[in-house]
């Protein structure tokens, strides 16, 4: 089975300071949807149906984004705002479920995953990156064929895509053995190397932010040490898996990524989005030009 998708949100956002001081970074809104809504979106799209966000203290608000409102539902029914209604009363479909577990200390990725572990079990699972934003124009988002990709070959996924070389030392790099997948391919991976320098890059096929991970996953994360940056490191445990044999592949998306993370990334995405969004597009192109 494959229904669980977790996401940590328990990052203080510093990137994105002073705006995320008092609102959580996820909370920040693309067009005219939080960052974290674009991405839940993205996960039911592609069939998941419990959706577990890993958390912390100061971070209510995305758990009452999700939640129903039932005063400002009622002023919206009552004046005929139906549009409107519909868009904050319909943000999850029926049978979606969205489960909160807290982070008590942060101690990295791989330990915001493995909070998780009492839910998913001995059932593989996703992650998504809350803040990092996938814009599809294909019909099926690249999440939706990564999933299509896990269902067919039995292997889990890792999405990548090719960065600037100069940039390696950024992400999590994988080793293909020297294969190239194509968008919308996958290829079996061998290796994985958290920012490495140029001169050790296996290649510079980057981690973007969604996995669909064994659940030997967990059972490697709790006895995996510190690494870099001092925490507990997803790449880690996903490197010893490979070691001992076992089979992931990386799928290579066709979209465009945006780092909602960082302020360049935040408006990036604003720009491209607001350009597609039929209340905004032809205001922002018209200022744009006037630019």
């Amino acid at each position: 089975m494959l229904n669980t998708v977790i996401i940590p949100v328990a990052g203080l956002g510093t990137r994105l300071l002073p705006a995320s001081k008092a609102i959580p970074k996820e909370m920040l809104t693309v067009v005219d949807k939080p960052v974290i809504q674009h991405v839940i979106e993205e996960a039911i799209e592609a069939g998941f149906t419990r959706l577990v966000l890993v958390t912390r203290s100061g971070k209510s608000a995305i758990e009452d984004h999700f939640d129903r409102n039932a005063e400002l539902e009622q002023v919206l029914a009552g004046k005929g705002k139906d549009s409107l209604l519909a868009a904050v009363r319909d943000i999850l479909p029926r049978g979606v479920q969205v489960i909160s577990v807290r982070q008590d200390e942060a101690k990295g990725l791989g330990h915001a995953v493995l909070c998780a572990a009492a839910l998913t079990g001995d059932e593989d699972f996703a992650v998504m990156l809350p803040d990092m934003l996938i814009d599809n124009d294909a019909d099926r988002s690249d999440f939706m064929q990564m999933v299509e990709a896990y269902r067919n070959s039995g292997k889990g996924q890792i999405m990548v895509e090719t960065v600037p070389e100069d940039q390696v030392e950024r992400y999590g790099i994988v080793d293909c053995g020297g294969e190239r997948p194509t968008s919308g391919q996958s290829a079996a991976m061998t290796d994985v190397v958290e920012k490495p320098a140029l001169a050790e890059a296996p290649s510079n096929l980057a981690i973007v932010g969604r996995y669909i991970l064994p659940a030997r996953i967990m059972e490697l994360l709790k006895s995996t040490p510190r690494g870099a940056g001092d925490e507990i490191q997803l790449t880690d445990a996903i490197k010893t898996l490979l070691h001992e044999g076992g089979k992931l592949d990386a799928f290579t998306m066709a979209g465009d990524l945006y780092d909602c993370g960082n302020k360049a990334g935040l408006l990036m995405a604003n720009v491209a989005l607001g350009l597609k969004h039929p209340e905004t597009a032809a205001d922002l192109k018209a200022f744009l030009k006037a630019l």
